[in-house]
C-alpha cells in the first residue's frame, strides 16, 4: 500500500478507527433553529463517512451552557435533550458507512458576542474584553464556575445517549477553559488563578465531570492550543506543561494540538491557515507536545493531501491527521487516496472561502464545490443521462464553462468547449497573479484535468461566434464567457484616454508598473488588495483608496488579515471612504481627484499611475445575438432552477436548428467563483 501509515487502524478507548484521517471540528453553521442537527447536517457529514474518512468530529464550539449563546453560527445546541434525538440519526448515518462521529463541546467565556439569543453576560476569569467578538464580559463567579461544570457533564450525558463514539471538550482558540489557563486572560488571585495548578484547575475539573458522567469506556478527547503567539499568552514550553497536566489525570484518550490563539484578528488567521502561509505551518508544536506525551497526539492546519500526511504519520511527529477543510472540497478525497484515484482529487487550495464564510454566520460552503452541504439536491458524483444523448456546445472556459463542460460530460453528452485564451481558467488565472493567491490556480488544474480526462472536445485559443456554434449543430448551448474589468462605468477615471489602467492589465503585465501608485477599489474584494500587493511588492509606493469603511471589506476575517500584514510590511497606505470622481493629467503627473463619503470634500493625489479594480461587466453580446433564436429565447424557470429541479424546456424536441440557450456565471451579473460554479452545477446537472 502507497500510504501505510494513513491507512493504519487506531484505537482510542474503545473505538477502532479504520484510518487516521479526521474531519476535525468546525462550525458548519448548518443547525436548524435551537441548535438541532437536521436533514441536512447529517447528509453532509454522512458523505464524508461514505468518501471514507476514520473518525469526525463534529460541533465546533458547540455550547454546554445557555449563557454560551451559539446562534451566531448555528452550532449544535447541547444544552438541551431535544439534541439528542438528532443527533441519534447522525450516529446512525456514520456509522451505516463505518465512519466513527465525536463532537466537540466547549463554553465560549467571553469569545462571544452578547446581544442575541438570551442576551447573557458573558463570563470569563478576569473580565477581559475580547477583541474580535467584541466580547464584553463579567467576571465569573465560584457558583457559576461550578454550574457550568455540570453543564458539561450534562451535555456529555446528552452525547453518550444519542450513542456517538465519544466527545472533544475544547480548551483551544480562547475559549473558556484556556481562558482560565492563560496568563492573558486570568488575573485572578483564588483557588481558579494565580498558580499553574489553580489556572489548571477549572479545565481539569470539567474533564472529572465528563468522565464521570460517561464512564471509563466512552472516548473523550481534548483540543488545545500549542503556542499562543502572544508574549503575554500560553508559549509553547507552557503548553507542553499543560498537555502532561491533562495527561496525568487518567481523564482524557487523545489531545488535538492546534497552534495560535484566537482573540484578535491577526492571530484570528492562523487558526484556519490560508494559502498565504506554508503547509502545515503548526504541526511542530503538535510534534513538541507529542514527545512529552504517550496520548495519541491529533493535528489539523493545513494539511491537504495525503503526502503531506503520510509522512508526519511516518516520521512519528502526530497520530491522527485532520484534513478538515480538504474534505469540503472533497468528501470522497479518503476514497479516492485508497483506489489510488488521486488526479480526481478536488484538492483544497486554502481560499478560505468556507471558514469567512462561518465567521460572518453564514453556512460553509467550498469556493470549488457547490454540492457540498447541498447533498440533498447537488450530486457530488454525476451519473449518466436516462435521456437523449444531446451535443452540448459550451463557450468560454472559466469555473462556470469548465464545471458546465465537466457535468455535460459526465451526463454522457458530446461536449464542445470553446475558449479565447490558450488556457483555461479565465478570471482565475488573473487572481491567481497577485502574491500569495497562486494557489488559486489549483482550482483550474482540477477541471484541466476532469474535463480532459472526461473526453471533453476542447477547442482553446478560439474565439467562438455564433457561425462557429451554430455550425456545431447544438442542442444546448451554455455561454460562460464571464466578464471584462468593469472601467467604464465612470468616464472621468479615463481609462479609455489612458489615464488610469485597469487592474487585470497590471496583473496580466499588459501595463507595467510605476513608481508611485494610486489603486482605486470600488468593491473591496481580494482583487483590489491583490493588486496593491502585487505593485508593492515590485517596488511601488502604494496608496490604495475604497469608498468602503475599510479596506478589503468584503474579504473575509482570516484573509483581510494577510493583505494587512502585507499592505503595511511594505509600506503602502490604506484609505477608506474615499470614491474616485475623475483623473486628469498635470505635467507628467496622473491628479486623481477623490471625494470623502461623508463631507464631500475634495482631494487630489498627484501620482504616476492610477489603477482602477471595479469589478465585471457582462460578456453579453453572444447571447443577444442568440436569443431569439433559441426555443427557450434564453430564459430559465427561476422557481425550477432554485428549487433543484431540470428546466422544462430541456424537454422539449431539439435538433434542425432547435437549441436551448443558458447563461452561467459573470456572463449575467458579477458572482463570485463559487457561485459560477454553483450556477453551472445547478443548471447542468439535469441535462
Amino acid at each position: 500500500m502507497r500510504y501505510p501509515n494513513l491507512f493504519k487502524p487506531l484505537q482510542l478507548n474503545q473505538l477502532t478507527l479504520r484510518n487516521r484521517i479526521v474531519s476535525t471540528a468546525h462550525a458548519e453553521v448548518y443547525a436548524e433553529p435551537g441548535g438541532l442537527p437536521g436533514d441536512r447536517y447529517i447528509r453532509y457529514y454522512e458523505e464524508k463517512a461514505k468518501g471514507g474518512v476514520g473518525l469526525a468530529i463534529c460541533g465546533g464550539s458547540s455550547p454546554v451552557s445557555m449563557d454560551s449563546p451559539q446562534g451566531w453560527w448555528k452550532s449544535v445546541n447541547l444544552t438541551t435533550d431535544k439534541v439528542i434525538d438528532p443527533l441519534s440519526r447522525l450516529a446512525e448515518a456514520m456509522h451505516r458507512h463505518g465512519a466513527k462521529i465525536m463532537i466537540q463541546a466547549t463554553h465560549m467565556g467571553r469569545r462571544n458576542a452578547y446581544h442575541g439569543e438570551h442576551w447573557p453576560h458573558l463570563v470569563t476569569p478576569s473580565g477581559v474584553r475580547e477583541p474580535v467578538h467584541r466580547g464584553n464580559a463579567k467576571i465569573i463567579e465560584v457558583e457559576e464556575i461550578k454550574r457550568i461544570i455540570k453543564d458539561f457533564a450534562a451535555a456529555a450525558i446528552r452525547v453518550k445517549s444519542a450513542g456517538m463514539d465519544g466527545i472533544e471538550i475544547s480548551a483551544a482558540h480562547q475559549q473558556l477553559i484556556d481562558q482560565f489557563w492563560s496568563p492573558r486572560t486570568n488575573f485572578r488571585t483564588d483557588e481558579w488563578g494565580g498558580s499553574f495548578e489553580n489556572r489548571l484547575r477549572f479545565g481539569i475539573e470539567v474533564l472529572k465531570s465528563v468522565r464521570e458522567a460517561v464512564g471509563r469506556d466512552f472516548c473523550v478527547g481534548l483540543r488545545m492550543c500549542g503556542d499562543e503567539f502572544h508574549e503575554n499568552g500560553i508559549d509553547h514550553e507552557h503548553a507542553k506543561e499543560i498537555a502532561q497536566a491533562m495527561e496525568a489525570t487518567g481523564l482524557i484518550d487523545y489531545i488535538s494540538v492546534v497552534g495560535s490563539g484566537a482573540d484578535t484578528h491577526n492571530t484570528l488567521v492562523n487558526c484556519m491557515p490560508p494559502m498565504a502561509l506554508p503547509p502545515e505551518p503548526f504541526v511542530h508544536l503538535a510534534a513538541g507536545i507529542k514527545s512529552v506525551l504517550k496520548l495519541p497526539v491529533m493535528h489539523a492546519q493545513s494539511i491537504r493531501d495525503a503526502g503531506q500526511a503520510e509522512r508526519l504519520l511516518a516520521n512519528g511527529m502526530i497520530d491522527l491527521v485532520g484534513m478538515t477543510r480538504a474534505q469540503i472540497a472533497d468528501p470522497h478525497m479518503v476514497i479516492k487516496i485508497r483506489d489510488g484515484r488521486e488526479d480526481e482529487i478536488k484538492q483544497c487550495v486554502g481560499a478560505n472561502y468556507c471558514i469567512d464564510r462561518q465567521y460572518n454566520g453564514l453556512d460553509v460552503l467550498c469556493v470549488q464545490n457547490a454540492a457540498t452541504s447541498r447533498e440533498a439536491t447537488m450530486p457530488h458524483v454525476i451519473e449518466k443521462s436516462r435521456g437523449p444523448k444531446r451535443k452540448v456546445v459550451v463557450v468560454g472556459a472559466g469555473p462556470a464553462g469548465l464545471e458546465a463542460a465537466r457535468v455535460a460530460r459526465s451526463r454522457g453528452h458530446d461536449v464542445v468547449l470553446f475558449e479565447k485564451n490558450a488556457e483555461v481558467g479565465g478570471q482565475i488565472m488573473i487572481a491567481a497573479k497577485a502574491p500569495q493567491r497562486e494557489q488559486m490556480a489549483g482550482i483550474v488544474r482540477w477541471f484541466d484535468m476532469e474535463t480532459k480526462r472526461l473526453g471533453v472536445d476542447r477547442r482553446l485559443g478560439v474565439a467562438a461566434d455564433e457561425k462557429m456554434i451554430m455550425a456545431e449543430k447544438p442542442d444546448i448551448i451554455v455561454l460562460a464567457t464571464g466578464g471584462h474589468s468593469y472601467t467604464e462605468e465612470v468616464p472621468g477615471w479615463g481609462v479609455a484616454e489612458g489615464l488610469a489602467v485597469s487592474a487585470w492589465d497590471i496583473l496580466n503585465g499588459k501595463v507595467e508598473p510605476k513608481q508611485n501608485v494610486l489603486v482605486y477599489d470600488g468593491i473591496s474584494t481580494h482583487a483590489g488588495s491583490g493588486v496593491a500587493d502585487f505593485l508593492a511588492s515590485r517596488g511601488s509606493k502604494v496608496e490604495i483608496v475604497t469608498p468602503d469603511v475599510k479596506v478589503a471589506d468584503d474579504v473575509g476575517g482570516t484573509t483581510f488579515p494577510i493583505f494587512y500584514r502585507r499592505l503595511y510590511a511594505q509600506g503602502a497606505v490604506l484609505t477608506p471612504n474615499y470614491w474616485l470622481d475623475r483623473v486628469y493629467e498635470e505635467g507628467d503627473k496622473k491628479i486623481a481627484v477623490l471625494r470623502n463619503e461623508y463631507t464631500e470634500e475634495l482631494e487630489e493625489r498627484a501620482v504616476d499611475q492610477v489603477v482602477v479594480e471595479n469589478g465585471t461587466r457582462p460578456n453579453d453580446e453572444l447571447y443577444w445575438k442568440l436569443k431569439n433564436e433559441s426555443v427557450n429565447h434564453g430564459q430559465v424557470d427561476v422557481n425550477k432552477l432554485f428549487a433543484s429541479e431540470a428546466q422544462p424546456c430541456l424537454s422539449e424536441e431539439l435538433g434542425n436548428g432547435r437549441f436551448l440557450l443558458f447563461r452561467v456565471g459573470d456572463c449575467i451579473s458579477m458572482h463570485n467563483i463559487h457561485g459560477a460554479i454553483y450556477d453551472a452545477l445547478r443548471l447542468v446537472k439535469d441535462f
